[in-house]
């Protein structure tokens, strides 16, 4: 008589633990895609700080090139601005919109360099060079970056998405975080810098 309550309290209780189990599990992995995400935020910033420096060097050089020098200000503003959106809300649509602006972002910085390419004088430039290896190597860190924050998603969305776990993880609030993707064929290429 005793031991089917108490057979039902054990269940509760368990069922109970699970739950507190997966919560935690969750937030641990989903506090691991805004850090690494976070990440990506520093060396995006590093690299949106370079672009002037470069544009104010290669100006006096490309002074009649001024639209392309415009429309990269132009798309390092707005992929700022869609960085600082993701960073608040990591949600699919500020994730579309990051990956969007950066692969405009990308596009105009392989016309940049292809441009530069037709000016010796500019090539030549010591401050140039430094800028671009500086560009160069931010490339490199954004791409590590990248693969960090979609492998700590990937655990994520594995962790909220396997049975049993996935019959909670929307009701405790668990939604499904965007991968942070090359856009564009384009996009995928890396800024070729050569100077």
């Amino acid at each position: 008589m005793f031991r089917l309550p108490l057979i039902l309290l054990i269940i509760a209780i368990g069922l109970v633990a699970y739950v507190i189990s997966v919560y935690n599990s969750l937030v641990t992995l989903r506090n691991r895609f805004k850090n690494a995400f976070a990440q990506i935020d520093v060396q995006l910033k590093r690299r949106y700080d370079l672009i002037p420096n470069l544009v104010e060097t290669a100006k006096g050089y490309l002074s009649h090139e001024r639209q392309t020098l415009e429309a990269v200000i132009a798309a390092r503003n707005s992929a700022q601005q869609a960085s600082a959106a993701a960073q608040k809300n990591p949600d699919a649509q500020n994730m579309q919109a990051l990956n969007a602006a950066e692969g405009q972002l990308s596009g105009l910085l392989t016309r940049f360099f292809a441009l530069s390419e037709n000016y010796p004088d500019l090539k030549a430039d010591a401050n140039m060079r430094q800028l671009s290896e500086e560009l160069t190597s931010t490339e490199n860190r954004v791409a590590f970056a990248r693969q960090a924050y979609n492998d700590a998603v990937l655990a994520y969305n594995n962790r909220r998405e396997l049975f049993p776990a996935n019959l909670i993880s929307e009701r405790l609030g668990f939604s499904k975080a965007e991968l942070f993707e090359a856009q564009s064929p384009a996009e995928r290429e890396a800024v070729k810098v050569s100077f």
